[in-house]
């Protein structure tokens, strides 16, 4: 795929198919061509289905033709994630407990990206079940970065930011129940909004984790990311957790800045410590909201550490997993969900009715603190991307103080929160800083993300990831 295409975004591709000078046949040929030639490198794909992007593609290409297009993405590339339901296709969640069983329906983001008229390459890697910030599992194998072949793109969407930071469509299709867009958006230097609770439908919706989990995108642009929650969000009858519809264009207002805004910063959100690097990338990057004109405080650390409270919920949810896993496959599970899940089986009712007393406890302290600030700014992780051989959850790399402490409190109280990038570390890996909005203030957020984004000048491509992909 040549240089040039490889990295326009979503808008600059519909932009081209509008004025003729570029066909949805073409870009999605060239992708997938792309797609090919790095997954030996990378592993971010599970599943690849040409023919299905192509008959897409020139589907596309007719109606653009006629000056019909169904809407500015179509005949635009991505991908789904495999803990998604796509019509036709497994869902295998990076486990040999699941079987290649087609499923039978879409779930609601893939068909209204499919009513988009995307052109869907396949389905990216995910450690098993989602359960860890990383990208590695027994079925899968390991994802690396194109930032470092050594390093972890993050996880659980780290296939879809890796396939995004190595120019493989504008953006791709992830999901987030503890950080798991807005970590490997920070790790891949991406753009990651997790948008509101429900903002987007969800089908099935009935696991463990449920009502912590929001669809969205990992993009390269936040007018990109823009176009994508136009097209995904809205409720869905399946659902009935998913929020009212709402006729928003979230990209009007996208330029409309923060000045005036009263904006907290937390380094030590959750009296979380993060790296020395980090810290100060992040402090220097809140800086720039001031340079755009709102009054950035430090609030302190804001909330209680996370683990004691919240611990129930995340290991007894694996627990609940565990029990519906045959036990002759008990030994086929990622060592570290195992672990886990078989101490989650001590878990009382008692328990998990105690940790759902803080999750609301949690969001109305939230929503009371957003009544005199606009947004918080903290780091979405305590360091950078860790290696590919780390062992999740372990003494090394504890979930609660190394893995997500900073993302995971946006998914028990349900309000927005993106990854935007904050700088490089002394080691040239990225950093994220995370924006936090009030509940149900996407809008807010996309604004943010923009207006910071104008300030910060990250362009792609970078240096480092054109190194690594020519090796």
């Amino acid at each position: 795929m040549t240089e040039e295409l490889t990295w326009l975004t979503a808008f600059e591709i519909s932009r081209r198919y509008a004025r003729a000078d570029l066909s949805p046949v073409e870009v999605v040929n060239q992708t997938l061509a792309r797609a090919e030639r790095l997954q030996p490198h990378f592993n971010f794909l599970v599943l690849s289905d040409p023919e299905g992007a192509r008959a897409a593609a020139r589907a596309s290409e007719a109606r653009w033709k006629k000056g019909e297009p169904l809407s500015p993405l179509d005949g635009v590339p991505t991908s789904i994630k495999d803990t998604t339901n796509v019509k036709g296709w497994p869902t295998r969640l990076g486990s040999h407990a699941t079987d290649e069983t087609p499923v039978t329906e879409d779930a609601p983001v893939v068909a209204r990206l499919r009513a988009a008229g995307m052109a869907i390459l396949g389905k990216t890697t995910t450690p098993e079940f989602g359960w860890k910030a990383l990208t590695d599992s027994p079925l899968q194998g390991t994802t690396r970065s194109p930032w470092s072949l050594k390093h972890s793109p993050g996880g659980s969407s780290g296939g879809a930011s890796a396939m995004t930071a190595a120019g493989v469509a504008p953006f791709n299709h992830g999901n987030d129940g503890g950080g798991s867009i807005r970590i490997p958006a920070a790790h891949t230097g991406l753009v990651g909004l997790k948008p509101s609770y429900g903002r987007i439908a969800q089908y099935p919706a009935d696991g463990p984790f449920a009502d912590v989990v929001s669809q969205g995108v990992l993009a390269r642009s936040v007018l990109d990311t823009a176009l994508a929650l136009n097209a995904t969000a809205g409720p869905d009858a399946r659902d009935w957790r998913s929020l009212p519809a709402d006729p928003r264009d979230y990209t009007v207002g996208l330029d409309d800045g923060v000045r005036g805004w009263k904006v907290g910063l937390s380094l030590d959100f959750g009296h979380v410590k993060a790296d020395p690097d980090v810290r100060e990338l992040v402090a220097a990057a809140a800086r720039r909201f001031e340079a755009l004109g709102a009054h950035v405080e430090d609030v302190g650390p804001l909330i209680e550490p996370l683990q004691n409270s919240f611990e129930p919920l995340w290991i007894g949810s694996f627990a609940t997993r565990l029990r519906q896993i045959p036990s002759q496959l008990h030994g086929k599970l990622d060592p570290g969900f195992r672990a886990a899940a078989e101490k989650g089986l001590a878990i009382t009712l008692a328990d998990y009715a105690k940790a759902y007393e803080a999750k609301s406890k949690l969001a109305r302290d939230m929503a009371l603190w957003h009544r005199k600030y606009d947004l918080l700014l903290a780091p979405v992780t305590p360091t950078a991307a860790p290696p590919v051989e780390t062992l999740y959850n372990s003494d090394a790399f504890p979930r609660w103080t190394k893995g997500a402490p900073y993302t995971l409190p946006c998914n028990l109280t349900g309000q927005p929160a993106a990854s935007m990038p904050a700088g490089l570390t002394t080691a040239g890996l990225p950093v994220g800083l995370q924006i936090i909005g009030p509940p149900r203030a996407d809008h807010l957020v996309l604004r943010a993300m923009r207006a910071y984004e104008s300030a910060a000048n990250w362009t792609w491509p970078l240096d480092r990831v054109l190194k690594t992909l020519a090796t």
